[in-house]
């Protein structure tokens, strides 16, 4: 293909009028202001009884925000070839971080996932499932030769996924876990390992979640509170029958916004975890569809400034655009399964929308890791030497 044709296919006139995806962008924005209004209605009855104030969570969740739009412009900023460069640091440095949190980190509900700094909470976990996805763009850049044989192209990083695994599992997070897992296996196969390799890989994992879940009489409980819930809706299935009831509250097109009764200490973490049953309340079907079209978007924006990358040779740009849009939305997959009582309860917040610093930072990096993609794309950025 030439020059010129390649250049054509790159980007639309459309695309062309502003120096950033105008569509991605939007979808960004929707998706931190709708986080903003669910927060606020979600917490507004709870309030903060050491401030006094009813508004205390959303003030937060906006200097979460703010916080969190600047890391996207400096992360966009930042040549792409850089974390490729980091990739290996960054990996590293959570392996450290999620070891000692097995050491100092506080414990909350029985699960030891957050160190605590000067009243600032930070899951590591959340860095890590980044950290994991630059790893793994720069791993399928480096090894596209050797991708298609299974002891040089899957036996390096299935080790590598076991380590961190392992780590995670004995907070225990096993929706990181998943999610981690998901996305680095999903972005594999987009990479070009065989689909023998894959099925195998898969085979693998389905059995070693089994025996996780067997071996596990809490993960057990949440498997048959999840296939059942109203076998015990005052216990085990407590929090999905409250979502499944806030949901069906809110029929087409919802009670109105604010008018949730379940937000009201019915529904635990509605203002995280289980943000999308409140949306489902107040907004009904309409609203739910609205964040599922919004996701979809996410993920479609992502694979095309892949595609675009990797239409002029910029491999690791296009893994690592695959990767961001694959983690993301994975995540908002299963959060909204949870909701909507498809998936079995995970600890995982919907991204850019449910309540919280960690989840929120770590989530506008990952977008900014995307728009910086887009942005090499429109500028022609090249590393001396190098298809990144």
């Amino acid at each position: 293909m030439s020059g010129s044709a390649l250049q054509a296919t790159r980007f639309t006139p459309q695309d062309n009028s502003v120096g950033v995806d105008s569509v991605l962008l939007g979808v960004f924005i929707s998706l931190l202001m709708l986080g903003l209004i669910m927060v606020f209605s979600s917490t507004i009855a709870m309030g903060d009884q050491n401030l006094n104030t009813n508004t205390a969570h959303f003030w937060r969740q906006l200097i979460h925000v703010i916080v969190g739009v600047g890391l996207t412009v400096l992360v966009a900023s930042i040549p792409v070839w850089v974390w490729d460069k980091l990739s290996w640091t960054l990996l590293g440095l959570s392996f450290l971080l999620l070891l000692v949190l097995l050491f100092i980190g506080i414990e909350v509900n029985g699960s030891r996932r957050w160190f605590s700094l000067a009243g600032f909470r930070f899951q590591p976990a959340e860095f890590a499932k980044v950290a994991i996805v630059l790893y793994t763009a720069s791993y399928l850049t480096r090894r596209q030769a050797e991708i298609k044989k299974f002891s040089k192209g899957i036996v390096n990083i299935a080790v590598v996924i076991a380590l961190m695994g392992g780590l995670l599992l004995m907070q225990p997070d096993f929706g990181s876990f998943v999610v981690m897992t998901a996305t680095v296996g999903l972005m594999m196969f987009l990479g070009g390992i065989r689909v023998s390799h894959t099925l195998l890989c898969l085979t693998v994992v389905a059995i070693a979640m089994y025996f996780m879940v067997s071996m596990s009489p809490y993960r057990m409980d949440r498997l048959m509170s999840y296939l059942d819930p109203w076998a015990d809706p005052y216990g085990a299935g407590f929090q999905l029958t409250q979502a499944l009831i806030a949901v069906g509250r809110g029929e087409i097109f919802g009670v109105g916004l604010g008018a949730s009764i379940q937000k009201l200490y019915y529904l635990p973490h509605a203002n995280n975890d289980f943000i999308l049953a409140v949306i489902g309340e107040e907004l009904g079907l309409v609203g739910i569809l609205l964040v599922i079209g919004l996701y979809g978007t996410l993920l479609q924006r992502s694979l095309l400034i892949s595609r675009q990358a990797e239409l002029v040779g910029r491999v690791y740009a296009a893994r690592l655009a695959q990767g961001i849009g694959i983690l993301l939305v994975f995540q908002a997959v299963i959060n909204i399964g949870v909701n909507l009582g498809v998936l079995p309860t995970k600890g995982l917040t919907l991204p850019f929308i449910s309540y919280g610093g960690s989840s929120m930072l770590v989530c506008c990096i990952a977008i900014g890791l995307l728009f910086g993609v887009d942005r090499q794309n429109r500028s022609g950025e090249l590393k001396k030497g190098g298809a990144r």
